[in-house]
């Protein structure tokens, strides 16, 4: 080692952070000391969320959503992809249903893979004749095979939904999105604060805009799956962003009188130390959800978990990203419009200015203030250092001539005469004889 990294060694304080052991910055962000500084970069997110809202926003304006059958109604016809003469392309079938009746589908797709394969075909409302003229022209043309091996038309199925049954659908999930918002927001601010409440608000807006913008661009129909998937992952993000406002709870007991640390350091140790519990979290979660996606919808070629499966998968990677760059930044920008919290990190940044030029930051770390022992002691040394502060400094008060109380008057002496008698003399006889 050389001489001036001995040097500097040997300056470290034992103790402190410097000289404790360490970390790689995976066990680092797994014992919750990472650093992350999430609070001193909240602007950059704070482009950075805007950005993807906006992008999110036009999608939705300029391109809007395909919605499902359920909700503009029609008449939806299904069939298996094997025909007599082999395969059956979805945009041939397509083709003889327009010849048919002169109404072109709005949708042709093959939904599944295998034996479960199968021609899906979706059109405006029918007549009771013009599905049965559609039914066999499909069979003419194909001849699908049905369940016994042997073509038969009664392997073509139809069904017809009303656009009023969406309408309602819609209306019961908008009255349950309120209902839930407005449940969630009185929780919050009764069990933790209101800007907790707001904060939690603001990152469900970013949540819903986000999935619903990135819904929106990939062009998958909106159906009552996707409507049960969003409202899930609402709750999925509340979760996060609870848990993580408790842990930010709990790190801010009674801050207000203590001078170690500030609002927005506190909450920024919060976020490091859940960090991991919510990279943990959203692994497990995400692991079930894509396994629906991939295998359930791209293999047995289910629709309903396409639907349910994709805006789950958007929702809890979001959500799990709001609450940390978004909704705990929100919560500390809002806690410092309060003069007493901007008063206390006044108190905190003036504490470091005297320990630098004073003996150094050594012991001054923040306490765990989970601890109510820890907690309790912090605070009567706050208020013991608060009192040595405002207790003026004492100097020795001089007299009107220039000296010093404590010297000893010119011309009085300790064991000298000062040239006056008292009148008796020791030692000497007084004239008067004792009786």
């Amino acid at each position: 080692m050389s001489e001036s990294s001995t040097t500097e060694d040997e300056a470290k304080p034992a103790g402190g952070a410097a000289g404790r052991k360490r970390h790689g910055k995976m066990a680092q962000i797994y014992l919750g000391t990472g650093g992350f500084e999430f609070i001193e970069t909240r602007k950059y997110w704070y482009i950075i969320g805007a950005a993807v809202m906006l992008a999110c926003i036009a999608t939705i304006v300029f391109r809007g959503f395909t919605p499902g059958i359920e909700f503009v109604g029609g008449t939806q016809m299904q069939m298996p992809a094997e025909g007599a003469a082999g395969e059956i392309d979805p945009d041939e079938a397509g083709e003889v249903v327009s010849e048919a009746i002169g109404v072109e589908p709005s949708v042709t797709q093959l939904v599944g893979s295998g034996d479960a394969a199968s021609v899906q075909l979706r059109m405006e409302t029918l007549t009771v004749s013009e599905t049965d003229q559609v039914k066999s022209a499909l069979f003419d043309e194909f001849q699908p095979v049905g369940v016994d091996g042997s073509p038969s038309e009664v392997a073509i199925s139809d069904s017809a939904v009303s656009a009023s049954w969406g309408g309602e659908i819609t209306q019961k999930a908008l009255i349950a999105l309120v209902v839930f918002l407005v449940l969630v927001s009185v929780f919050i601010a009764l069990y933790f604060e209101k800007w907790m409440a707001v904060a939690a608000l603001v990152a469900l807006a970013v949540d819903l805009t986000v999935t619903a913008g990135v819904y929106s661009m990939v062009g998958f129909e909106v159906t009552p799956a996707t409507v049960i998937g969003l409202l899930t992952i609402l709750g999925y993000s509340l979760y996060d962003t609870v848990v993580v406002f408790d842990k930010v709870n709990e790190n801010t007991r009674g801050l207000l009188n203590l001078s170690r640390q500030t609002y927005g350091e506190a909450a920024n140790l919060a976020n490091n130390q859940t960090l991991m519990r919510s990279i943990n979290t959203s692994l497990t979660s995400l692991l079930p959800v894509l396994g629906l996606l991939l295998i359930g919808a791209g293999l047995l070629g289910a629709g309903t978990l396409k639907d349910l499966a994709l805006v789950q998968a958007i929702g809890i990677t979001v959500g799990t990203a709001s609450s940390i760059y978004i909704a705990v930044p929100v919560l500390v920008d809002l806690k410092m419009r309060d003069q007493e919290y901007r008063d206390q990190a006044a108190r905190v940044y003036s504490r470091r200015g005297l320990a630098r030029r004073g003996a150094g930051s050594q012991g001054d770390e923040a306490p765990d203030t989970g601890d109510d022992e820890v907690l309790s002691s912090e605070v009567r040394k706050e208020k013991a250092y608060a009192a040595a502060a405002s207790v003026p400094a004492r100097t020795p008060k001089r007299s009107k001539s220039g000296a010093s109380p404590s010297a000893k008057p010119a011309g009085k002496s300790s064991g000298t005469p000062t040239g006056k008698s008292s009148g008796k003399s020791a030692g000497r006889p007084s004239g008067k004889r004792g009786r």
